[in-house]
């Protein structure tokens, strides 16, 4: 594990602190969340992209995601440098957030349960891309899929079955399964290209090889 100052884990686990602490302080003026939540329409707020990302509703939600992130990232962080780790989390998570958004809007909630109103915080998107990552970038994963020659398109078919199962499986009433569903795909797709590996010899030094 990287040191405590050089762990982009630790230094997003602090900004996801920060921002809830802010989001307590602006809910003495104005309702909870909504200087941070990402509604429609998306380019009206445009900073609730990211915004989004490191909000949550409440200390439940914080510490469920904060330890997800702690399990995965401290892995992921081994395999890759301060940066992409973290341009990974936050696209990932303003994606995840975007379809969770989008979707919901136009058609409503896809299952029981599921969350119905059209704005949306909270990192487990991003999350559920680390975790993503981490299943599709390991050589099990390569040695299987590689033995078997699978096409691109077959590829693609069964992470979207596998993300699509893992998303049930691990739904909770009141949660996005969307954005969950898309983070784990964005992770999947991104781990089997391995896009967070360094690419030359000064990002080695910064990050374990795979």
């Amino acid at each position: 594990m990287k040191p405590l100052r050089n762990s982009p884990t630790v230094a997003t686990l602090a900004v996801i602190v920060g921002v809830f602490l802010a989001q307590q302080a602006a809910g003495v003026v104005t309702a909870p969340g909504s200087l941070f939540a990402l509604s429609p329409p998306l380019l009206a707020r445009p900073w609730t992209l990211v915004t989004s990302v490191y909000a949550h509703a409440g200390l439940s939600h914080l510490l469920a995601n904060a330890a997800g992130l702690a399990l995965a990232g401290v892995v992921l962080e081994r395999r890759t440098t301060p940066l992409r780790f973290h341009a990974f989390f936050v696209s990932t998570g303003a994606l995840a957030g975007v379809s969770q958004v989008s979707i919901t809007s136009l058609v409503g909630p896809l299952v029981p349960g599921m969350v119905s109103h059209v704005s949306v915080l909270g990192a487990s998107g991003a999350v559920f891309a680390l975790f993503g990552y981490l299943l599709a970038a390991n050589r099990l994963t390569d040695t299987v899929i590689g033995g078997f020659e699978l096409a691109p398109r077959v590829q693609l078919a069964l992470a979207g079955l596998v993300a699509a199962a893992i998303t049930l499986v691990t739904a909770n009433p009141g949660v996005a399964l969307i954005a969950h569903f898309t983070g784990l795909l964005l992770g999947f797709l991104a781990g089997r290209v391995h896009l967070l590996r360094p690419t030359n010899s000064s990002q080695l030094s910064e990050a374990a090889n795979y």
